[in-house]
């Protein structure tokens, strides 16, 4: 008797067994609108990249470090392979960091729910990215190296300087796990070293970023502050509070985006 007792124990729904609920919720309208647009607009963002025309001899040679904003200016020239490398691991390991909430017991159970908020948070800092890096002329610092060869400046490539889309991917991933941890366990002692690694983490990208020559700092933290809001906004927008939040994509002459709309 007793050892049917404890099957039955152990095969409780996770609600009998004191599930702890999340303090999200989602709504399918909602959340496919989130996804859709941010996928429409990644995808409308690189054709626009797809066609951008790369640098030209006669705009090369006009480029002046002088001319570059004081903030910037001591980074033109860097180009370093090795630091451009090196950003791919606090990248990658920014990426995975919400994974974690898998191996999580009250977290584990609605990683259904998570997987969704994640992809939105990433997808909203990538989709201004995308569109941001499409449009906008900026030459990376490595061009003003004189090292460089001609044919490895006039990349096409090199002509997306803004703003860090690594950065941007690393912070979305990071301050989202935090802010997620943060709204689980409101009450933890842990939550200040969460949030400091958070944003340690996508730092590193930016460092090695600007390091390797691929980035100005102003790149580099335009894409810190999209990707954290990105990744603080979501969490944020799906709190159970937030019942009157409504999230779609919008489309008119000439733009388009992204609608939040909250009514008070």
């Amino acid at each position: 008797m007793k050892k049917i007792a404890l099957l039955f124990v152990l095969v409780l729904p996770y609600s009998l067994l004191g599930q702890k609920e999340s303090p999200y919720t989602t709504d399918f309208l909602t959340d496919a609108s989130l996804i859709g647009g941010a996928t429409v607009i990644n995808t409308w963002g690189l054709l626009v990249i797809k066609d951008k025309k790369p640098l030209t001899e006669e705009k090369l040679s006009a480029l002046n470090a002088e001319d570059i904003w004081f903030v910037d200016r001591w980074s033109a020239g860097n180009y370093d392979e090795k630091a451009s490398s090196a950003s791919d691991i606090p990248l990658y390991t920014s990426i995975a960091v919400p994974l974690i909430f898998a191996l999580n017991k009250d977290t584990r159970q609605h990683m259904g729910q998570l997987s969704i908020m994640y992809v939105e948070a990433v997808g909203l800092s990538l989709a201004t990215f995308t569109v941001s890096s499409g449009f906008i002329e900026k030459s990376r610092p490595k061009v003003y190296n004189p090292n460089l060869s001609l044919d490895e400046k006039l990349e096409s490539n090199n002509q997306r300087s803004f703003f860090s889309g690594h950065v941007a991917a690393a912070a979305a991933s990071t301050f989202f796990a935090a802010q997620v941890y943060a709204d689980f366990y409101p009450n933890s002692k842990a939550k200040p070293y969460i949030w400091a690694g958070a944003a340690l983490l996508p730092a590193a990208v930016g460092y090695y970023r600007v390091k390797g020559g691929n980035h100005f700092l102003s790149d580099a933290i335009v894409g810190y502050v999209i990707g954290a809001t990105s990744g603080i906004l979501i969490p944020r927008l799906h709190r159970r509070k937030d019942s009157n939040l409504k999230i779609a994509p919008e489309v008119g002459f000439g733009y388009q985006g992204i609608g939040i709309q909250y009514t008070f």
